[in-house]
């Protein structure tokens, strides 16, 4: 294969050979610029796959595709855990710059070592997805919660390694977050959520299913001070009553759906008034639960 240079003077000299205004003349493809017209009109509309497969070709596609991870704005390996799949993103870590969706749910392969080099590079993210990446530790939220100042979408559901302190620094950094969840998350007490909530007025999106800490106590902090809310997921949340379930609904008047199946203590007394205003998952004794919304169901379907 031809050195890295030798490829460089190769193109030269083609350039030069080539006659000017001859409609008629060849141009290979990376002859075309790439920061005006490759990347921009080709690079962004190829897979990641696609652009590692472009990768191998040759030193000049290395290139060119290193130049494309600079600019990409969204990495989504969320269920890859495919062979040598870490290598992959180790390339990704080294060379992007500008990422603002990072999607890696269900990596199990993601360990601090994979995740900080690429948090590093890229603090302007707004969406964040780490939802079963139990392999990683609090440090990689550091950067997260620190540098990340225009993060929107947090999502950590069955990550067992959060802890109270983590939350506490979330509480202290962000106040902009529209979409939060800390599904199955144990660890978390009922006190550092009540602070938590207190600074999250614009939260639309919010699943706490299968959190243990989560109260009445908890659900009256989210209606006072998270009114713009319009989904909330309550799966599994023992603790909480009909009392809760009643300061919520009234207080967040564009709630769209309430998901409260397996809590015990809400009962048909504060759901039955609230039927047909917005989507219950839970279906009145005597009735066909009616079709989920799309958006819903997904939601519902990560509980």
């Amino acid at each position: 294969m031809c050195s890295l240079q030798a490829e460089e003077n190769h193109l030269a000299s083609k350039a030069m050979a080539l006659p000017r205004g001859d409609a008629s003349s060849k141009v290979t493809l990376f002859e075309i610029s790439w920061q005006d017209v490759l990347i921009p009109m080709v690079a962004e509309f190829l897979s990641l796959k696609e652009l590692f497969n472009l990768r191998c070709c040759s030193q000049t596609a290395k290139r060119f595709v290193e130049a494309a991870f600079e600019r990409r704005k969204d990495i989504n390996v969320a269920g890859n855990n495919s062979r040598n799949i870490e290598l992959a993103f180790a390339v990704l870590g080294k060379c992007c710059r500008r990422v603002e969706s990072l999607h890696l749910a269900r990596c199990h392969w993601m360990t601090d070592e994979y995740l900080l080099p690429i948090l590093a590079e890229n603090t302007r993210l707004r969406v964040v997805n780490l939802n079963e990446c139990v392999n990683i530790t609090p440090l990689a939220l550091q950067p997260i919660i620190i540098e990340c100042k225009e993060l929107r979408i947090l999502k950590l559901s069955k990550c067992q390694w959060l802890t109270t302190g983590a939350v506490d620094a979330l509480t202290l950094h962000h106040n902009n977050l529209v979409e939060f969840d800390i599904s199955h998350c144990t660890a978390i007490g009922e006190r550092c959520l009540i602070m938590f909530f207190r600074k999250l007025n614009k939260l639309n999106v919010l699943s706490l299913a299968n959190t243990p800490s989560v109260t009445d106590q908890v659900l009256i902090q989210i209606a006072n001070y998270c009114s713009g809310l319009e989904h909330i997921n309550l799966v599994g949340c023992a603790a909480i009553s009909d009392y809760g379930i009643h300061v919520l609904t009234t207080s967040c008047r564009h709630l769209q759906s309430l998901m409260v199946h397996r809590c015990p203590n809400v009962t048909e007394r504060v759901l039955a008034p609230l039927r047909g205003h917005l989507f219950i998952d839970r279906p009145q004794l005597g009735y066909n639960v009616p079709a989920i919304p799309g958006y819903i169901n997904c939601l519902y379907l990560q509980v």
